[in-house]
């Protein structure tokens, strides 16, 4: 259900009209596990809507700033897959109306809007961050628009912010359930899992593990028929998606967080310490 004053509404109106997409457009065409959704509406402007959708219990949100286990990690890429793999190149997306493909104008705004926000976020970041975190945030803007529009032959949907936070995982470790679609787009799928992978766990489990994580999650693309990419082009694609990390956290920390508070900085503290560190290992853009 939308909250918040009319002009707060207004501006995340495109966040609404996504979730509202997936649970009435998309929802039954892929296999990633979400929440049956029973009843959904919204108005024409996208500023006002209803979903009604299962409950979840007794499945436990993930903690962004705790990160993921390996074990949490392997069940969350693979579901990841089901996202990915059933519409993957499918050009009946682009008909969708309201989500598209990157354009080099879109990817230019973004670029624009992260250069200004990052003085804010560093300045607000300031005791958390290292000289080689600094050095690192600045290394995307520039190569922003390149990054976004790479490699696009092989679009799918994208989930855009796919971490623990978004994610309700079964106490038994044999499920996880995916929450929270308005930032759902178009694009590499590498951005999807090169973005948790670096987000969510602790650099040195990540570098122990991703290779392993990265086959499972192209093993399960395989089962979907996704036919057209080999495991080295999955994996510089993961690479490339790991640039995903300072996007997402420096933009939704400067201006989607309403209310910083010391839990709020402690996770976005975490997601960008933990990206700038997955960038300096796995170097995104020098596949540019």
């Amino acid at each position: 259900m939308a909250g918040g004053d009319p002009a707060t509404r207004t501006l995340i109106a495109d966040g609404y009209r996504n979730e509202f997409l997936f649970y009435t457009a998309i929802q039954s065409s892929i296999s990633v596990k979400s929440p049956k959704c029973w009843y959904a509406t919204i108005t024409e402007d996208n500023t006002s809507f209803v979903l009604l959708l299962d409950d979840l219990a007794p499945a436990i949100p993930g903690v962004q700033v705790n990160g993921v286990s390996f074990e949490e990690a392997l069940i969350a890429v693979r579901n990841l897959a089901g996202l990915h793999g059933p519409r993957w190149a499918d050009q009946t997306l682009l008909e969708l109306d309201g989500i598209a493909l990157p354009s080099p104008e879109g990817a230019d705004f973004h670029a624009q809007i992260l250069a200004g926000a990052i003085p804010i976020f560093v300045e607000h970041f300031a005791s958390f961050l290292g000289p080689e975190d600094e050095a690192t945030i600045a290394t995307v803007p520039p190569r922003l628009v390149e990054w976004i529009t790479a490699r696009l032959d092989r679009f799918t949907l994208i989930h855009g912010d796919y971490r623990p936070d978004n994610l309700m995982f079964m106490p038994d470790g044999s499920d996880v359930t995916t929450l929270d679609w308005q930032t759902l787009g178009l694009g590499l799928a590498g951005r999807d899992i090169g973005y948790f992978l670096a987000t969510s766990m602790a650099p040195a489990t990540r570098r122990s593990h991703e290779h392993e994580l990265v086959s499972a999650y192209y093993e399960t693309l395989l089962s979907y028929g996704v036919d057209d990419m080999t495991f080295d082009e999955c994996f510089e694609d993961y690479r490339l998606g790991v640039a995903q990390g300072p996007l997402i956290t420096i933009l939704g920390s400067v201006y989607a967080t309403a209310e910083p508070s010391a839990e709020s900085d402690a996770m976005f503290a975490a997601m960008i310490t933990r990206s700038c560190a997955a960038i300096r290992d796995l170097d995104p853009f020098s596949l540019l």
